[in-house]
């Protein structure tokens, strides 16, 4: 911007010297002198233009150069902006990764404590199960008839046939029917495709 500044300024100080220095040579030729000009031809007429041209002076140039200086002040005031934002940008970028990394490491932590969870319900069901199915099957039967249906067809889905047929042998027909119809039904609302 700078070197815009001072080309422009050295432009209009070749351009006011080009005009004075012509119009101090006009005034020493013989041309200057002569009362009758357009008696030497056609180019006469186009120097006399030029010597009528305006002469730019300091105070022409003056405004241009604060409403440069003033654009100069407004494009540096827009890059510190700029770099201001792009400063806040980075810290919100690096405060976004480190919360990104600790959400990571909590889902890592959270699956590994479901996981373990979900083993450990696992490992105590299956043993309830094997209790279930080691018990004398009179005493089981007893035991699954006070039991919630759906929660007492999960235990006898999870034992050997034998075990679970004995177990439902003794238990009252509309009991031990309504564990066979949500046994059958289990897998009825499974995807075929």
């Amino acid at each position: 911007m700078a070197a815009i500044c001072a080309l422009l300024v050295a432009s209009a100080l070749v351009r006011v010297g080009g005009i004075g220095a012509s119009q101090a040579f006009a005034k020493d030729s013989p041309a200057a002198h002569d009362p009758a000009p357009a008696a030497h031809g056609p180019d006469q007429g186009t120097q006399l233009a030029a010597m009528e041209a305006p002469v730019i002076t300091d105070a022409d140039i003056l405004p241009l150069m604060e409403a440069l200086k003033a654009r100069e002040a407004r494009i540096e005031k827009r890059e510190e902006d700029m770099d201001v934002r792009m400063q806040a940008l980075s810290l919100a970028e690096q405060e976004i990764d480190r919360k990104l990394k600790a959400l990571e490491a909590a889902e890592t932590s959270l699956r590994q404590t479901m996981t373990m969870a979900s083993d450990a319900a696992e490992q105590d069901i299956t043993q309830l199960t094997d209790v279930y199915a080691r018990m004398k099957p009179k005493q089981a039967a007893q035991l699954f008839e006070q039991m919630d249906p759906n929660f007492a067809s999960g235990f006898l889905a999870r034992m050997k046939p034998d075990s679970a047929a004995a177990i439902m042998a003794g238990m009252e027909p509309e009991k031990a029917y309504l564990i066979s119809v949500i046994l059958a039904g289990r897998n009825a609302e499974v995807p075929k495709d």
